[in-house]
């Protein structure tokens, strides 16, 4: 034990350059992981924006209308919901356009509506054109209305986003596989004669390998909390210049992205370190220097 114990402290700066290596690789695919939430969320915000009309016929009564609208609020793909009077889709109009139809005409050739904004999981293309055909079979209702090519644009762009995303993520994880296992097998490179001379001493592959595996997971952990310090640093950072992106994070998403990164460094690190034990187990002591 005394051997194992010298033998840890000579090795500790492989370790140190390890943990620092293996928390480089584990920030950069939290900053990819980050960038994916975040383009979602944004997808999310952009969808929930989007205002579908319930345009009703104008021998609706305005009580008729407001119970109309009530009843749709519960419904589960209902975000937010409001009614437009007339007078009120008129004023709109008016305010935006700085035109007075009504002057010209005579009347208010607007009518009155229901406008909801659909939560971002219904925002497509089959699901909007169903909820349509439902609300126009409403005996209330004259038409629906909703920009039909916005909502195609924006799920056609996140299917790109969504591929681009994948492929990068298959590289990268790849990549952090093969830097993070070279990255220990480096530090242990600098144990091997320790752990050659325990097997020697007739030590077994278990008593060997445990000590090694316990530090390996410890090493994962605080190169995961390294790069999530680092990834908190730039959420702050980025944050203090453009203020608008509080308001796309997600905690929830937030904390699963770095228990991921905890859980994937501590599990290449052990899977790492165990090999390469194994590896000088196996090899021969003149093939060690």
């Amino acid at each position: 034990m005394l051997v194992a114990k010298a033998g840890t402290r000579r090795a500790r700066p492989s370790y140190l350059m390890s943990i620092i290596g293996v928390a480089l690789v584990l920030f950069f695919l939290g900053i990819v992981g980050l960038l994916f939430i975040n383009t979602r969320q944004l997808t999310s915000y952009f969808k929930e924006n989007i205002e579908v009309q319930v345009i009703l016929r104008d021998d609706v009564q305005q009580a008729t209308a407001q119970a109309l609208r009530d009843s749709l609020a519960q419904l589960p793909f209902v975000k937010s919901i409001e009614y437009v009077s007339k007078e009120e889709a008129y004023r709109r109009y008016v305010q935006e356009t700085h035109d007075s139809a009504q002057a010209l005409l005579g009347y208010n050739p607007l009518y009155a509506s229901i406008n909801f904004k659909a939560r971002a999981a219904y925002v497509n293309a089959d699901s909007l054109q169903q909820i349509s055909r439902q609300l126009q079979q409403l005996p209330e209702v004259r038409e629906v209305f909703y920009q039909q090519g916005l909502v195609d644009q924006l799920n056609e762009n996140m299917q790109r986003i969504g591929l681009v995303f994948l492929a990068l993520s298959i590289l990268l994880a790849l990549v952090v596989i093969v830097l993070i296992d070279n990255t220990i097998r480096l530090a242990m490179f600098s144990n091997r004669f320790l752990i050659k001379t325990m097997q020697m001493v007739g030590a077994t592959r278990w008593f060997i390998a445990k000590p090694f595996d316990k530090k390996s997971i410890w090493n994962g952990f605080i190169s995961a909390l390294i790069a999530i310090l680092g990834i908190c640093i730039v959420i702050y950072a980025a944050e203090q210049i453009l203020p608008e992106l509080r308001a796309l994070q997600n905690n929830l998403q937030l904390a699963i992205l770095f228990a991921g990164l905890i859980a994937v460094g501590i599990l290449i690190s052990l899977i790492s370190t165990h090999r390469a034990v194994m590896k000088y187990l196996r090899t021969r002591v003149d093939d060690l220097y």
